[in-house]
């Protein structure tokens, strides 16, 4: 008891492990993405500020005029600022606003990508685990009867042939047995990846029974909204630079003129204030800005027809899955009777076995249904938890927050 403790304690139950996965490398990597546009997103509104610059400058020449002094020391302050750019600004920040939407829609999208991987591997997990305890006592069993026509061989009341039967059996079953444990073990390294971590499972989690949900857009397809926006911004953008562009500029000189020619330096002023308002508008650059505005818009066409397929798509997927739901009921139904069926049948032909009345090979096909039919039970229970997340997931909900 004291070895299983450790191993016990590091158990981790569905809803760990999904909160294991969703801090893993690939979504830290989504998350600094995102603060990445954001940044820039910051550095863009910034460009737009008014600048202010300042700067001194000291020239000396060797023949002075009445604008050039001896020597000078020229110190100046600028402001400049475009207080309108034909729209561009305004179609830039909706791109980059669009941007981080769309980022933070992938990252929830991938997000929930993990999360149903991770509902799909743990309940495949204990459904072979299921499959591999139904096969080891079928094994148990035959080795069992195995051992029971060997007595009978030495004495002559059993053929050898009964004997090579169950052999043949056991062989088989244990063939069975390890394509299960390399299931088992490809799902637990399926894991390890998705978690970053060696993982032992915690058994017992189920998903949320699931009554009615409203469907939502899947957030790939919000990102792909938002993608659709931002090339619409980025044509925005492009057809500015068709309209005119306001700046303004004031620009504050402060003068220190040394001129050796008195009558010059009476003349010399000692500051000046420049304000200037520039207007500039690029009426003609033969259809350039036109071609580049309807390459960007037709990219957004194009993307528009792929949005409206996925999410066409992702209608049918849900009205797929809900069926698909249905007949996991049904299928629990079903199995639940057929191992009634087979429990019956087999118990009937043990006994009929045990007193010669059936030969070994109706009682080996029933001891198979028998096991079979417990472990296709436990596959269709575990399958129907599947089925419940991936309503979830595709009516546009979070699958963690359904685990319990």
């Amino acid at each position: 008891m004291g070895l299983l403790l450790p191993f016990y304690l590091y158990a981790e139950s569905l809803g760990e492990l999904i909160d294991l996965s969703l801090q893993n490398q690939l979504i830290k990597s989504t998350e600094k993405n995102i603060d990445s546009i954001q940044s820039q997103y910051k550095s863009v509104q910034n460009k737009y500020l008014p600048k202010v610059t300042i700067g001194t400058t000291y020239s000396n020449t060797n023949e002075e005029t009445a604008t050039t002094p001896d020597s000078s020391l020229i110190s100046y302050a600028n402001i400049n600022f475009v207080a309108y750019d034909g729209g561009k600004k305004s179609a830039i920040y909706d791109v980059y606003k669009n941007n981080i939407k769309s980022a933070s829609e992938n990252l929830q999208s991938l997000k929930n990508d993990i999360s149903i991987q991770v509902v799909r591997h743990y309940f495949n997990y204990y459904s072979l685990i299921a499959q591999k305890e139904a096969k080891q006592k079928e094994i148990e069993q035959l080795k069992a009867q195995y051992k029971r026509l060997e007595r009978f061989l030495d004495v002559g009341t059993a053929t050898s042939d009964e004997v090579d039967k169950i052999i043949a059996r056991v062989e088989n079953a244990n063939v069975a047995l390890h394509e299960s444990e390399l299931s088992i073990q490809i799902i637990l390294h399926n894991l390890h990846y998705l978690v970053s971590k060696n993982i032992t499972l915690d058994s017992g989690s189920s998903v949320k029974k699931i009554e009615f949900l409203e469907q939502h857009k899947r957030s790939d397809i919000k990102a792909l909204e938002y993608d659709m926006k931002t090339l619409l911004s980025n044509a925005k953008a492009t057809k500015s630079s068709n309209h005119p562009i306001i700046s303004i500029n004031n620009t504050f000189n402060k003068y220190n003129l040394n001129y050796k020619n008195q009558a010059y330096q009476n003349n010399a002023i000692d500051s000046q204030n420049i304000f200037k308002v520039s207007l500039a508008w690029k009426i003609f650059d033969f259809s350039s800005t036109t071609n580049a505005y309807e390459s960007v818009y037709k990219k957004y066409q194009s993307l528009k027809y792929k949005y409206e397929y996925e999410k066409n798509k992702a209608n049918i997927d849900l009205q797929l899955t809900i069926k698909s739901f249905d007949i996991s009921k049904l299928k629990i139904v079903s199995a639940k009777l057929a191992l009634k069926a087979s429990l019956a049948t087999y118990e009937t032909i043990e006994k009929k076995y045990q007193n010669g009345l059936v030969d070994n090979v109706a009682y080996l096909e029933a001891l198979s249904e028998k096991y079979n039919a417990i472990s296709f039970l436990k596959k269709a229970q575990y399958d129907l938890e599947i089925k419940k997340a991936n309503i979830i997931y595709h009516s546009g909900k979070n699958v963690w927050e359904f685990i319990q």
